[in-house]
């Protein structure tokens, strides 16, 4: 092709293959889709995506029309789009993965916690005015671990370990230090404990909500089976790993009467006879592992630091919006905030030693591995929740009755976006008929650079706006 060429036009073409050759393979991918002539429209997905890191990649096509007169109201086919695919976003709730979908999901978390509270979403206003709790509940000691400030110094009641070395370092921690949570003594840190009451963290739970309703029956002179005839215990959990890695749960508690939100509780109800139900179904709560000859039988319970704080109507408790944000931040964050650098499954021993992460979660992730190849505990599935260090439920939970769910708000924000070409009038006189087909997922190193400059430009916006509220 250079040999029509100009000697002049030929040096600089060979100019620029240098300077092409001197990019990194990124940037050669970004300059090949910014010349696209759809770029255009491949940016507008990208931003529609808010961003995404791993965005999956549809093709197919929607077709919606009128069954009355058989007209076509609007035709989608991705046939029509850059490369014949369709980009939507990857919905991964951890911040260390997909930032601008853990966002979303955080926003989703808030207003589904907030509607429970005040109401919303479908949920009556007067849920402010019933018994509300703000719980933690926090997992038991499994031995002594570096803590901030002036804790980690040795008790003055001379207390020691069982290999009788005292119960601190004689050292003041920051709060940023990476040694906070980790073990003072490794050997006397039970592993086995730790891994076997994440695996167990969710029957835990349940059992302690059963506990709450008996003795709220109890209390109330109601035979335990009538209960669910006179109130519902409903409530929103989200667990959150400490530094020891070890999982607590955060969660809001309210009474309502047995048709739900919708329903006022009986007299009886109080935010006292609640919180005494908290405290004393915590204490009684007990789980037995399953036997194994290897490792015996453990007893499980709830630690010993609980905390209940009423949630007023007047102001005079935590605030509610507070309370839903606090809730929302911890539900974008995942096992990987306590440095087990991962967020997927670990499958060999290999891929264990080879992860980045602090020795205390290394010991805990190979313990997963060990216990999870002994019979007993082949139920639990621990060597594929190794990533999570043993623990098997979701990081929100909420009972049925508490407020609105996931994929009714994504719905609504489905709708206010709307679709182009489709009339939102009368829905209910409308058909669609609708194929997808999943063709992959990701970017390419150069549409990675530009879905990273979205995310900032969207991140810059966000920073403006509340700024500007502020103000």
């Amino acid at each position: 092709m250079t040999a029509d060429l100009t000697p002049a036009d030929r040096r600089a073409h060979l100019n620029r293959a240098a300077r092409l050759r001197q990019l990194s393979e990124a940037d050669r991918d970004a300059i090949r889709l910014v010349q696209d002539p759809k770029f255009s429209r491949w940016l507008d997905q990208v931003r529609a995506t808010g961003g995404c890191a791993h965005p999956i990649h549809l093709s197919g096509s929607t077709t919606t029309w009128d069954p009355a007169t058989g007209e076509i109201l609007h035709h989608y086919d991705t046939r029509d789009e850059p490369g014949e695919r369709l980009l939507i976003r990857c919905r991964n709730r951890r911040a260390s993965v997909c930032p601008p979908c853990s966002r979303l999901h955080a926003g989703d978390t808030f207003h589904l916690v907030r509607a429970g509270l005040i109401g919303g979403k479908n949920v009556p206003p007067t849920v402010r005015n019933r018994p509300r709790l703000f719980i933690t509940l926090t997992a038991p000691s499994f031995g002594p671990v570096h803590r901030a400030g002036d804790r980690c110094r040795p008790r003055r009641d001379g207390g020691t370990c069982e290999h009788g070395r005292p119960l601190g370092c004689g050292a003041a921690h920051e709060e940023t230090a990476t040694l906070i949570g980790q073990p003072l003594y490794p050997d006397c840190y039970d592993y086995v404990a730790h891994v076997l009451w994440h695996a167990h963290a969710g029957l835990l739970w349940d059992r302690f909500t059963r506990g709450v309703r008996r003795h709220l029956a109890t209390s109330v002179g109601l035979p335990q089976s009538r209960f669910p005839d006179h109130a519902r215990l409903s409530f929103a959990r989200v667990a959150e790993y400490q530094k020891r890695a070890a999982v607590h749960i955060h969660a809001v508690v309210r009474l309502d009467g047995p048709a739900g939100p919708a329903d006022e509780p009986p007299p009886w109800a109080t935010t006292d006879l609640l919180t005494d139900a908290v405290h004393a179904s915590a204490r009684r709560v007990l789980v037995h592992t399953p036997y194994s000859p290897a490792v015996g039988q453990l007893a499980l319970r709830w630690g010993t630091q609980l905390d209940a704080r009423p949630l007023h109507s007047d102001g005079t408790g935590p605030d509610d919006d507070a309370v839903a944000g606090y809730i929302a931040k911890y539900v974008t964050k995942g096992a990987s905030e306590t440095g087990a650098g991962t967020n997927h499954r670990l499958l060999t021993r290999t891929e264990i030693d080879a992860t980045p992460m602090n020795d205390h979660v290394r010991r805990l992730v190979r313990t997963c591995w060990c216990l999870g190849g002994l019979g007993a505990y082949e139920p639990l599935r621990l060597r594929a929740w190794a990533h999570t260090l043993g623990y098997r439920g979701h990081i929100l939970t909420k009972s049925r009755a508490y407020s609105t769910t996931y994929a009714a708000l994504r719905a609504d924000r489905s709708r206010y976006e709307g679709r182009p070409g489709v009339s939102l009038d009368r829905p209910e006189m409308m058909m669609m008929k609708a194929r997808w087909r999943y063709i992959g997922s990701g970017h390419t190193s150069g549409s990675s650079l530009i879905a990273a400059s979205v995310r900032y430009d969207f991140a810059c916006a966000t920073v403006a706006r509340r700024v500007a509220g502020s103000q």
